[in-house]
């Protein structure tokens, strides 16, 4: 395990509770490095496709993926991922990245090697890193740990309202009905579930404004630095 020398903080918590939009906030406001993890995979994704690997083949997706060096900079405010050395932010985004993403990412062997390359991130630098088991699996010995949720309901609504602001007609029903099946699966999952850490500070956003839990999370960060 790496120690760690920068001050960590881990934000866990079910799909739909706003965790990535407030670890953005918090990392800006405290001058930390929002490390999106997402971003990490889809730059994985890159890798192996440039390097020719068969999405099937799951020895060679586990043997090749030891290969890359990703890691996460801030630049004139801006986040750059290196892949291997390589500024890949112009390529990340892409349709095929995010499929090789996903399609690789089940893979042990990949996350395991992102989840070393996420804790080198974390041992040398001020971070925020937020997703289902960051408190428990990645960063188990982050400074500050929160555990963010909000009722169902709540996340459904606010979900509705994101794509029904793009201009999609959706069903809050079913909305809801796919978050209480997410959490079914995250809760459940073989590698590490997804579950409040003993020592994460639980923050239900259900009646809060992105504005109050960001600077919760904030207080609770130079409370512990003190």
């Amino acid at each position: 395990m790496v120690n760690s020398m920068g001050y960590n903080i881990a934000i866990d918590g079910p799909a739909g509770a706003g965790k990535s939009t407030i670890a953005k906030r918090a990392a800006k406001a405290l001058g930390f490095i929002y490390v999106d993890t997402g971003a990490m995979y889809r730059a994985m994704g890159i890798f192996l496709m440039r390097e020719g690997v068969d999405t099937t083949d799951a020895a060679a997706i586990s043997t090749k993926c030891r290969e890359a060096d990703i890691t996460i900079r801030y630049e004139n405010g801006e986040q750059v991922v290196y892949l291997n050395g390589e500024n890949v932010n112009g390529v990340i985004r892409s349709e095929q990245a995010g499929t090789m993403a996903s399609l690789t990412s089940q893979n042990p062997d990949v996350r395991k090697k992102l989840v070393e390359l996420q804790q080198k991130l974390a041992a040398d630098a001020d971070v925020v890193m937020d997703g289902r088991d960051i408190g428990t699996c990645v960063l188990p010995n982050a400074q500050v740990k929160v555990y963010l949720t909000a009722g169902s309901k709540v996340r459904a609504m606010r979900r509705y309202n994101e794509l029904t602001a793009k201009g999609e007609t959706c069903d809050i029903d079913i909305i809801e009905k796919d978050i209480i099946e997410r959490d079914r699966q995250d809760m459940t999952r073989e590698i590490s579930p997804l579950r409040q850490a003993e020592d994460a500070v639980l923050i239900d956003s259900s009646d809060m404004t992105i504005e109050e839990v960001a600077a919760q999370i904030i207080a609770l960060a130079k409370k512990q630095a003190d």
